[in-house]
């Protein structure tokens, strides 16, 4: 068997063209997002979320509905929920998202604790895409090109509420809006990212490909076509090497976009820990050599 044959052989199989085209499809949209959720400091917000579309994704099951409808329901009901406790009540953000999203995941479990098979649940929770259907998969496509839609065409008055919404707000936009804007969008990425990862594992998606991409440059725009480029590649090797070593493709998928942020955490030109740490030691070389 030549290299090529080893290479190829594995997306000879439906099943596999089909993980590797969802996996793509989501690590683009989740990389894309990824990088307003790092900018804005929104991490926890992802993380609730993702686990507060258990309940959505677990009665539509039992409704015999399509996973995403419910989820996308809760999804967006869950961020509503969130900003109504916050701007209604002395509860702080952070409070608020905690109380949300764990009385979400819990309200889940209850009702997952009703269904008698765990096969599902699996499902749920750890994703599937080696099993996703067509139905899945239309699905997906038509959610990832709506949100790149909607990004494309408001992408700057949302980058300007990221870096400053005091701004923003000044030159006649409304930052409560493009917030709650970027909250949907934020909604549909984690019921994208669902059927790959599932909900324990979609926030890794979310988070890691924009911090990675933070890490090595300072401009918005090329951060975004390195969070894409590393969660992509990330998605293809992943999807690869659980094929060759026989494990779940959303952890592999994970694992790798692991070691993309450990790398840039380390080696990133200016960013980087080693590069933090040589700068001082150039600074005084180089005040050596002045007082010289």
């Amino acid at each position: 068997m030549t290299l090529v044959d080893w290479l190829v052989i594995p997306f000879t199989f439906e099943f596999m063209q089909r993980a590797l085209l969802v996996s793509v499809l989501a690590g683009a949209v989740c990389a894309v997002l990824s990088c307003w959720v790092t900018l804005i400091g929104w991490s926890l917000m992802g993380d609730a979320v993702s686990h507060a579309v258990l309940p959505g994704v677990v009665l539509s099951y039992l409704l015999g509905l399509p996973f995403a409808v419910g989820a996308l329901v809760f999804g967006v009901g869950s961020v509503a929920l969130i900003g109504a406790v916050n701007r209604t009540s002395r509860v702080k953000e952070d409070a608020a998202i905690g109380i949300v999203f764990t009385a979400m995941f819990a309200l889940g479990i209850v009702v997952i604790s009703r269904i008698s098979s765990d096969t599902d649940l699996r499902h749920i929770l750890f994703g599937d895409p080696l099993g996703v259907s067509d139905t899945e998969i239309v699905q997906i496509v038509v959610m990832t090109v709506v949100a790149l839609t909607v990004v494309a065409f408001k992408h700057r008055d949302l980058t300007l509420y990221a870096f400053d919404p005091t701004h923003a707000h000044a030159i006649g936009l409304r930052p409560r809006r493009l917030e709650t804007l970027l909250l949907g969008l934020l909604a549909v990425t984690v019921v994208i990212a669902l059927q790959v990862l599932g909900i324990i594992m979609v926030v890794a998606m979310l988070i890691i490909p924009g911090a990675t991409a933070y890490l090595l440059t300072d401009r918005f725009e090329r951060m975004v076509l390195i969070a894409v480029a590393v969660s992509v590649t990330a998605s293809v090797v992943g999807v690869y090497a659980s094929f060759l070593l026989d494990v779940a493709p959303g952890g592999m998928i994970v694992l790798v976009q692991a070691l993309a942020f450990t790398a840039a955490y380390l080696l990133a030109p200016r960013h980087g820990l080693l590069a933090r740490r040589a700068a001082p030691r150039r600074a005084a070389g180089r005040g050596v050599g002045a007082t010289d």
